[in-house]
């Protein structure tokens, strides 16, 4: 079980709700997904072409719970704006708060991040920031007020994967009781099942699922992979050896001359 301010859920695998060919092509992949939470930008919803009644209660019928995000934010001004607007409309206090700083690589703006989360984490919001594998960031996010942590692993849409794989070790060593929850650049289930092997706590996926051929089925792959890493983080993986090690014990063999 994953637990997220003192919310209770069976999934792992968190999904975005963004650039799926159709409403019911994303329900679809929702299903198959199994997951327990959506994430949802207000900016999108009520820019594009659905309305917010119509989409809100696609999600109602989904029965899974929404993580608004403040997506397209560029100043603390707008993504803590932005917040409040979706808490109004949602009717929660869960806010993924993206503050990007860097217009191609998408990369967030760090010290507005920290300075948004903890206006909000005042005003009541139960902040889940999508940050860098920097530590002392890291750091201050947890004293901005933040339970949860979502640091990236490759630019977002990019299907990389993770490219700094040590800087996500050190920050899964550095806060072994803090949810740590891999946001961004997964591109592959494999992708996925690595990171959950390096013990992070979940994975949110959104490109690499609503592009793809088949979006449900990718889904229900991401979700296996999820399952698969973290089981197999649990159950303690064999580390890397620099020698061969025989399988098969050579005390105890004959010997033939």
């Amino acid at each position: 079980m994953l637990t997220l301010y003192g919310e209770t859920l069976t999934s792992r695998l968190l999904l975005g709700t963004a650039q799926y060919p159709s409403p019911a092509i994303m329900a679809e992949a929702v299903r198959a997904s199994a997951c327990d939470i959506v994430t949802v930008s207000l900016r999108r919803e009520t820019a594009g072409n659905r309305t917010g009644g119509q989409f809100w209660e696609l999600i109602r019928e989904l029965g899974v719970r929404v993580l608004p995000n403040t997506a397209g934010c560029h100043s603390v001004k707008e993504a803590v704006t932005t917040a409040q607007m979706a808490r109004e409309l949602f009717g929660t206090d869960w806010i993924k708060l993206e503050v990007i700083g860097h217009h191609d690589t998408l990369q967030p703006d760090v010290f507005g991040l920290v300075e948004a989360a903890r206006i909000l984490s005042a005003e009541g919001f139960q902040v889940f920031p999508y940050t860098t594998d920097d530590l002392v960031v890291a750091e201050r996010l947890l004293d901005a007020g933040c339970a949860v942590l979502m640091p990236w692993c490759a630019p977002i849409g990019s299907a990389r994967g993770p490219v700094n794989v040590d800087g996500l070790r050190a920050i899964r060593a550095h806060f072994p009781e803090i949810p740590l929850i891999v946001d961004a650049g997964l591109g592959r289930p494999s992708h996925a099942g690595m990171v959950m092997e390096l013990g992070f706590d979940a994975v949110l996926l959104n490109t690499a699922v609503a592009k793809a051929g088949d979006p449900a089925a990718m889904a229900a792959a991401f979700a296996g992979a999820v399952e698969a890493g973290h089981v197999a983080f649990r159950a303690g993986p064999l580390e890397p050896r620099d020698m061969a090690v025989p399988s098969t014990p050579i005390i105890g063999k004959a010997v033939f001359e």
